[in-house]
């Protein structure tokens, strides 16, 4: 079975398996902004932590740093798939939820060996999926409850980013890159209000939908031949995506549902235009090893989400986010013909997160535990990862979140779009 054939089955195979799931599990902390963000790891990267701006792959396509695509001298191809589990805990909560989503559909090839390469890909960038339920008191004239009205908010959607990333070899040691990332989709809030006694259901709901460009510039310095037997490198990268300013129509009406969910009344009360505005990124990143073989590292991201806004106000102040990991890559034996266990390639990284919204007046953090391996095929192999974490704390925020993240990823290497020459 030839290359293209082999790829295109793996992927009917992947993209089956996460529409098992179809979408990502609940989680209130998702309702912030334009949700919570996916990140550009895929899952070489998750295994250590979650960075990438620093560490050269031969083997695999670096969507975190552009610059660094001028490594991968084949053309790639990669897939991977994420399933989670959450369990989300308070004083009188504990629910669980499970689901998954299609990670990444990225590849790259080489328009200039060693010099320039080029890489498209298709990603979710942020997820939408909360559901919070609540009593809300009803008052008279003077302002005392006469009633109370069960209210019911949930929010569903997402963006979506297609991208299209080059890398530039400046010198042997400097390289360049540019990403370019087209954003889209909607973000839909619904709040419901049911009063004992009464047979219908009242529902507002927003719907934004979202579109426009985002620019990331990166830069990748990496010094080999270092050590007492010259096979130590050294890389330090840095990526910085510009503020984004995106599109939106944001759309708002009410209408009326019977206990059955039938909608027998609507009505849309205003319609707006007018934009997102995401904030900028930076992520410094900095690694030492010996190729193929080993490579530890460290990573530091920052954005101040004080700088954003959007159509849909919800009254929640953002404030500065960072996110800090460690990790590294191990293999035994990279060239082992009498054990295949040699030439796996094994993952450990650790990550540690603030988010830029807070959950009873005090930050949200998160720390994570992070570990994979790739079994070797050839110039191919299986990635697989996990990650095991918790977000928040019962005791300043009300509400804790423990997770565990499985991911599932094949990559092909093979000379593409090379013109072979005949003697």
């Amino acid at each position: 079975m030839s290359v293209v054939k082999k790829c295109f089955l793996v992927f009917a195979v992947v993209i089956s398996a996460a529409n098992v799931w179809g979408q990502a599990a609940r989680s209130p902390f998702t309702g912030f902004g334009i949700g919570e963000p996916y990140g550009n790891a895929l899952i070489q990267n998750q295994g250590v932590g979650g960075m990438g701006v620093s560490q050269p792959q031969v083997w695999y396509l670096n969507n975190q740093n552009p610059a660094l695509l001028v490594y991968n001298s084949l053309t790639v191809f990669q897939v991977g798939i994420l399933g989670e589990r959450r369990t989300i805990k308070g004083d009188t909560t504990n629910e669980r939820s499970t689901g998954g989503n299609l990670n990444y559909l990225v590849m790259a090839f080489p328009v200039k060996l060693n010099k320039w390469t080029t890489s498209a890909g298709l990603m979710p960038y942020t997820n939408v999926n909360y559901g919070l339920k609540y009593s809300k008191a009803i008052p008279d004239q003077t302002g005392a409850p006469v009633d109370t009205t069960t209210v019911i908010e949930t929010g569903t959607g997402g963006l979506t980013q297609v991208y299209w990333s080059n890398g530039v070899r400046l010198t042997k040691e400097i390289s360049v890159g540019l990403k370019t990332s087209y954003l889209f989709g909607p973000v839909s809030n619904v709040q419901s209000s049911q009063q004992a006694g009464l047979p219908y259901i009242g529902n507002v709901e927003q719907k934004m939908n979202v579109n426009g460009f985002s620019f990331g510039l990166g830069f990748s310095y990496s010094k080999d031949s270092l050590g007492r037997k010259h096979d130590r490198r050294f890389s330090a990268g840095s990526v910085y995506t510009f503020r984004a300013d995106l599109k939106a129509k944001n759309k708002e009406q009410v209408y009326l549902t019977t206990l059955a969910n039938d909608t027998i009344l609507r009505s849309k009360v205003a319609e707006s235009t007018g934009h997102v505005h995401l904030p900028s990124t930076l992520t410094v990143g900095f690694s030492y090893g010996r190729d193929l073989h080993w490579y530890v590292g460290t990573e530091f991201s920052y954005q101040n989400w004080a700088n954003y806004s959007s159509l849909i106000q919800d009254n929640t102040t953002l404030s500065q986010a960072w996110r800090a990991s460690l990790g590294g890559e191990v293999t035994p034996d990279p060239s082992a013909l009498e054990s295949y266990l040699k030439r796996i390639t094994y993952r450990m990284g650790l990550s540690y997160e603030r988010y830029p919204f807070q959950a009873n007046s005090k930050e949200v953090k998160d720390i994570g535990i992070n570990f994979g391996f790739s079994l070797p095929a050839g110039r191919s192999s299986l990635d697989f990862g996990g990650k095991i974490g918790q977000r928040g704390n019962k005791a300043d925020n009300i509400l804790e979140e423990t997770y565990f993240k499985i991911y599932f990823g094949i990559t092909f290497n093979d000379q593409w779009f090379i013109k072979r020459k005949f003697d």
